[in-house]
């Protein structure tokens, strides 16, 4: 199980150093292209489609599958190790073809975040400021609400009658009533 995991680890980092590599230029499946189709049916110049680059699903895992079997086979007629001859081997196999697939969406979905994030980097920027901006009118006008509120508190307890008659001293008070 461990020799499986790690297999299965650098399939991902192949399928995504293979993509990358794809990402930036797609010269093998030009030549590919230019072999195989008339000239009608070549892809355009400005195609940036690759064996696994800008493909969908189907044409991926058939590129996949077919590398890792031709380097299996490669391996299997060249070295001692058994690759189709053993559970271990098919597993192996296996575990190397699913693990370049993942890899290559991996890198799939990290190109493209970047290039969103890149293109979007100003925006977001000018949205963040424009946040900042709004929570500070924010906490000013809590600071202002704040402030009004105690002072027609303070204008509700000044009108009050109990406030009038606190504006006289206590022994004036006992006074006026007589206890005194």
């Amino acid at each position: 199980m461990g020799i499986e995991l790690v297999i299965f680890i650098s399939a991902i980092l192949f399928g995504i150093f293979l993509y990358w590599r794809e990402s930036n230029g797609n010269g093998a499946y030009r030549f590919l292209n230019k072999v195989v189709n008339s000239k009608e049916l070549q892809m355009s110049a400005n195609n940036p489609k690759g064996f696994v680059y800008k493909q969908s699903l189907l044409p991926r895992i058939l590129f996949v599958v077919t590398l890792v079997l031709v380097a299996a086979l490669i391996v299997e007629f060249l070295t001692p190790i058994a690759v189709f001859s053993s559970y271990n081997g098919v597993s192996a196999f296996a575990s190397f073809a699913v693990g370049t697939l993942l890899g290559t969406y991996i890198a799939a979905f990290i190109i493209t975040s970047s290039d969103v994030i890149e293109e979007q980097s100003e925006s977001l920027e000018d949205k963040f400021d424009d946040v900042v901006e709004k929570g500070k009118d924010f906490f000013e006008d809590l600071k202002n609400k704040d402030n009004k509120a105690v002072e027609e508190a303070k204008k509700e307890i000044e009108n009050t009658p109990e406030s009038k008659m606190n504006e006289k001293s206590a022994r004036d008070r006992l006074k006026d009533k007589g206890l005194m």
